[in-house]
């Protein structure tokens, strides 16, 4: 049997066909137009589709699922991605349900990116057999999914775990999302970058000056990049602390774009885990990297609808 799989995010929309064993067989992806009008990143899921189509293996596609920023609407299949404005209750599995290439009788099933990446982890990374689990995104957004009893919890509308909404610094900026002093306006790609060029650091050579440029100076010594992924290990081990005092975690996992900075981001984690972790039950929680890197949000796409299919319900509580 085959999935399809989309993972739509302010950065990038990728696509892929999965098998039955997690590996990835065919793969697409287009950049997100996130700041255009909705039509523009809705063109570029029906050309990730289009791609997706063109593979041998879709003639075996069985089902069919999306993970998307959130906040998601799973029951509605609407979905209102922070960093993509112009989406604000956008028919997302409309769109893709109509798609001219979508086999008839396949429904598509939509769960938040955290949420599948969680799913993904729990299956066959980082978050195998484990209990009590957080596992979050930090990327263009800061998303998260929990594991509780074992079973992945994805809330009433598909959006629990969404710690990158959780406020660390009550006088902070305000968060596109609306509140002030939010995780994600400190510790995304977008927010490292931008700290960084605030501090006075600049791309060498003209070159991208987004997170991963920041990590690659930060390696090389510089102390504003280093400053900027300082304060988003601050924020993100605020935040965490918080989540594990209310829910008893036993691993956090962190996958996405900016965990791919490795040391540079998990080094100073782990320093800031110190000063916020200070319970005797949440002292010493380990904090890993995700196994499946970037993969996450497809496997785990893949994963929801494979479970539905069978189940007849979003099936990541069942991993």
């Amino acid at each position: 049997m085959v999935y399809g799989a989309l993972d739509i995010g302010g950065t990038k929309i990728a696509g892929a066909l999965v098998d039955e064993s997690g590996t990835l067989i065919a793969r697409a992806r287009r950049a997100t137009p996130a700041r255009r009008p909705a039509d523009e990143p809705a063109a570029a899921v029906t050309a990730v589709l289009d791609e997706l189509a063109a593979h041998p293996a879709w003639a075996e596609l069985t089902c069919l699922g999306i993970a998307s920023a959130g906040p998601v609407d799973a029951a509605g299949g609407t979905v209102s991605p922070v960093n993509i404005p112009a989406w604000r209750g956008f028919p997302l599995v409309e769109l893709v349900r109509t798609h001219p290439a979508t086999p008839a009788g396949i429904g598509p099933v939509l769960v938040g990116d955290a949420v599948a990446m969680t799913a993904a982890e729990r299956w066959l990374g980082a978050a195998r057999g484990v209990a009590n689990a957080l596992c979050m995104v930090v990327s263009t957004g800061v998303g998260g999914g929990l594991v509780l009893d074992g079973r992945v919890h994805e809330g009433r509308t598909g959006n629990a775990g969404h710690i990158g909404h959780i406020t660390v610094d009550l006088n902070g900026p305000r968060c596109p999302c609306g509140a002030p002093g939010c995780v994600e306006t400190f510790a995304s790609g977008t927010a490292i970058a931008a700290h960084a060029r605030a501090l006075g650091w600049t791309a060498p050579h003209g070159g991208a000056s987004d997170a991963a440029a920041v990590a690659e100076a930060a390696r090389g010594g510089d102390e504003r990049a280093r400053a900027a992924y300082e304060r988003a290990a601050q924020a993100l081990a605020a935040a965490i602390a918080a989540t594990a005092a209310l829910v008893e975690l036993e691993r956090v996992v962190i996958g996405g774009g900016v965990a791919q900075a490795g040391e540079v981001l998990f080094a100073p984690l782990r320093r800031r885990m110190a000063d916020y972790a200070v319970l005797d039950f949440v002292r010493g929680l380990p904090v890993v990297p995700a196994a499946l890197a970037l993969d996450a949000g497809l496997v785990g796409a893949a994963a929801a609808a494979a479970g539905a299919r069978v189940a007849g319900s979003v099936p990541v509580l069942r991993l």
